[in-house]
């Protein structure tokens, strides 16, 4: 099995799971495959760590939802899985650069961390592939 296609497993798991809690351990245990083996492929084909890509892409869907919902902030830094409104807006500066309220008023949504896809090769390499989705910035 290549590398690629392990990714391809690690990220469908991620995204139909993203709501609930993820750790390398469960998802190793679900892939079985070793938490170390994950770690260092994932990190080798798309340079960014397991973590990193739950992180962003749990802050990219509370973005989304920021801008189509009028449901409350700390509610939603919940769903994200922060124990606190205040740790949810500091990890959404960092990647937003703004804080969760004034991104809302700004009303435009753009992705930071969308999905990875891992697609075969054509001519004996791979290439990875990221999609965005909602509405974007100009």
């Amino acid at each position: 099995m290549n590398n690629n296609s392990v990714v391809k497993k690690v990220v469908d798991y991620i995204e139909t799971n993203i709501n609930e809690d993820l750790s390398l351990d469960k998802i190793a245990s679900a892939l079985n495959y070793s938490k170390f083996y994950i770690a260092r492929v994932f990190s080798e084909e798309t340079k960014c760590t397991v973590y990193k890509y739950i992180q962003g892409r749990r802050l990219t869907l509370a973005a989304q939802k920021l801008v189509e919902t009028e449901q409350p902030i700390v509610d939603i830094a919940y769903e994200s899985h922060y124990d606190s409104q205040q740790a949810f807006t500091l990890a959404f500066k960092q990647l937003y650069k703004c804080t969760p309220n004034i991104y809302r008023k700004n009303g435009v949504f753009y992705p930071k961390q969308s999905k990875i896809c891992m697609t075969s090769s054509f001519t004996g390499s791979s290439f990875t592939n990221y999609l965005a989705g909602g509405k974007l910035a100009a």
